[in-house]
C-alpha cells in the first residue's frame, strides 16, 4: 500500500524548490521595471503556501520510500510542479489554464512545443521563466534517469543501474556526491555555452536564455524566429552543446574523476549516437547541396544542427526542413522518435534500446544457425539478462501504442493525418515541433483544441517518464495491499 506522507512531504520539497526559483524572474521584472513583478509574487506566494500545506501534512518521524512510493512521487511531482509553475503564465500572459499548463508541461519535460507568439515583445520576466522551466527539467531528468529509473526497472533502465542508483541508507551518501557531481558539470556546461553564445553576438539575456534551453535540449528561445533569429556562429555553439547535452551526464562525471575522455568515447551508446549523427548529417548535407544548390559549409551547418536539434528532442528551429524534399522528410520521422543516450537530458526511445534489439537480433540469427549453441548477449561488455530484454521489450510495445492511441484522439478531433501523427509523436518523444503547416517548425500549438492539448500533455508526461512509470499507476493491483 502506498505511503502517502512521505510522498506529500517530497511534493512540499519540490514546491518549495519551484518557489524559490520563481523569486528569480520576480527580481528581474521588479529591476528591470517590466511587467511581471506583481504577478510573480502572487505565483510565489501560493505555490510557498501549497509547499508549507504539503510538508506539515506529509511530516513523519519514520521517512522510508517503498518502489511502489517511488512510482507515485516520480509521476506527481512533475505532474503537480507543472500546475504551479503554469500560474506565471496565466497572471501575466492572461492566457487560459490549459494552455499554460501546456506550456509548462512542455517546458518541464523539455519538449518545446509552445502555444506562445510574440516572444520578441513579451515580457523578459516570463522569457526568462519558460527557460528556467526547461532548465530544470533538464538536470530533474538526468538525477531520475541516474538514481530512479535503474532502481525501478523501467524500460531496461537497470541496465544502468550503479551503487548511485541505490538510495539505500548503506549508498545514499554515494548516490548524493554523485547527483552533486553531476549537478556541477550541468552548471559548468550551461556557463560555457553562455560565453560561446555571447561571443556569437547574443546579448547577455539572450544568451542566458538560450544556454538553459540548449544544454536542456529543451528548444525554448526568445524570439518566434527561434535560432534563424541569430548568426551563423551561434548555430555551431547550439549544435555543439544539444550533442553534448545528449550525452550521459554520468559519464562526464566518471571522465573527469578518471581524468580519462576515453570513459565517454569508449561507451557504446556514445558511439552509436556519434554515428547516427555524422550518418544522417553526411546524408542530408549531401542532398542539400546536390538537389538545393546550398554551399558545403551552409549545407553541413543546416543539417547538423536541425538534425542533432531533432535527434537530442530539442527542437530549436532552423528553416523549414520539411520543405526539403521526400528524403530529409523521412529521415527526421525517425529521428525524431531515436533520441540520443540514456542519462543525457533528451526523449525519445533512447539509442541504446535500438542497439540491444540489434544484439538480440545478432543472437537469434545464431540460433537459428546453431540451433544447440549457448549465446550471451552482452552491451557495454555487460550481459544483458532477459529481465532487461523483457523491460525494453514492453517499452517499446507501449511507446508505439502510446504514439497510435493519442494519434486516434487527434484525429477524432478533426485534426488532419499529418498533425495528427506528428503531433502525437513529437509529444512522447519530447521533440517540440512536429510536421505540417499547423504545428510544423514555422507553427505552433495555439490553434489546437483544448482536448488536444490536454491529450498532447499527458503524452509529453508519459514520454519524459518512460511511460510505464506512469502506466504502472493505472493497474488496480499497484493500489492493492
Amino acid at each position: 500500500m502506498v505511503n502517502f506522507r512521505p510522498v506529500l512531504f517530497v511534493i512540499g520539497l519540490v514546491l518549495s524548490k519551484l518557489a524559490l526559483f520563481m523569486y528569480i524572474p520576480t527580481l528581474v521584472a521588479f529591476f528591470t521595471g517590466t511587467p511581471g513583478f506583481l504577478e510573480f509574487g502572487q505565483a510565489v506566494i501560493i505555490t510557498h503556501l501549497a509547499a508549507f500545506a504539503c510538508l506539515s501534512a506529509g511530516r513523519t518521524k519514520r521517512f522510508k520510500l517503498s518502489v511502489r512510493d517511488m512510482f507515485l512521487i516520480t509521476s506527481l511531482v512533475w505532474t503537480i510542479a507543472s500546475a504551479f509553475a503554469a500560474l506565471p503564465f496565466v497572471f501575466i500572459n492572461h492566457i487560459s489554464f490549459t494552455d499554460a499548463y501546456f506550456e509548462t508541461m512542455s517546458g518541464i519535460t523539455t519538449t518545446g512545443s509552445t502555444v506562445l507568439s510574440g516572444l520578441d515583445n513579451m515580457a523578459p520576466s516570463i522569457l526568462l521563466w519558460r527557460s528556467i522551466l526547461q532548465w530544470l527539467g533538464g538536470i530533474g531528468f538526468i538525477v531520475m534517469a541516474v538514481a530512479v529509473l535503474p532502481m525501478l526497472n523501467v524500460g531496461g533502465m537497470k541496465l544502468f543501474h550503479t551503487e548511485s542508483s541505490d538510495w539505500s541508507d548503506k549508498s545514499s551518501p554515494r548516490a548524493k556526491t554523485v547527483a552533486k557531481n553531476i549537478m556541477s558539470v550541468y552548471v559548468v556546461l550551461t556557463g560555457l555555452c553562455l560565453v560561446g553564445f555571447m561571443l556569437t553576438g547574443m546579448n547577455l539575456f539572450e544568451a542566458i536564455n538560450h544556454s538553459f534551453t540548449t544544454l536542456s535540449t529543451g528548444g525554448y528561445s526568445t524570439s518566434d524566429g527561434s535560432m534563424n533569429h541569430f548568426s551563423n556562429g551561434a548555430h555551431w555553439v547550439a549544435t555543439l552543446f544539444m550533442f553534448l547535452g545528449g550525452l550521459p551526464f554520468l559519464l562526464f562525471v566518471s571522465a573527469i574523476r578518471k581524468r580519462r575522455l576515453n570513459e565517454l568515447l569508449e561507451d557504446a551508446q556514445v558511439r552509436g549516437f556519434t554515428y547516427l549523427f555524422l550518418g544522417t548529417s553526411a546524408v542530408i548535407s549531401a542532398w542539400l547541396v546536390i538537389r538545393d544548390g546550398y554551399t558545403i559549409l551552409d549545407a553541413l551547418r543546416v543539417s547538423m544542427f536541425n538534425i542533432v536539434s531533432v535527434v537530442t528532442t530539442t527542437g530549436f528551429g532552423l528553416e523549414d526542413f520539411t520543405a526539403w524534399g521526400a528524403l530529409p522528410t523521412t529521415l527526421f520521422a525517425f529521428l525524431m522518435m531515436a533520441g540520443a543516450c540514456s542519462g543525457s537530458t533528451s526523449g525519445g526511445i533512447k539509442i541504446f534500446r535500438f542497439q540491444i534489439a540489434i544484439t538480440l537480433l545478432n543472437k537469434q540469427m545464431m540460433k537459428l544457425i546453431h540451433p544447440s549453441g549457448v549465446f550471451v548477449q552482452r552491451y557495454n561488455r555487460r550481459p544483458v539478462n532477459d529481465d532487461i530484454v523483457r523491460s525494453i521489450v514492453a517499452f517499446g510495445l507501449m511507446f508505439f501504442i502510446t504514439i497510435i492511441a493519442i494519434a486516434g484522439c487527434l484525429s477524432a478531433m478533426g485534426l488532419d493525418p499529418v498533425t495528427s501523427i506528428s503531433g502525437a509523436i513529437t509529444a512522447v518523444a519530447n521533440v517540440g515541433p512536429g510536421m505540417g503547416s499547423v504545428i510544423g517548425p514555422t507553427g505552433n500549438f495555439a490553434p489546437l483544441p483544448d482536448a488536444a492539448k490536454w491529450i498532447l500533455s499527458l503524452g509529453m508526461l508519459m514520454g519524459r517518464l518512460e511511460i510505464l512509470t506512469l502506466l504502472v499507476l493505472f493497474f488496480p493491483a499497484f493500489w492493492r495491499r
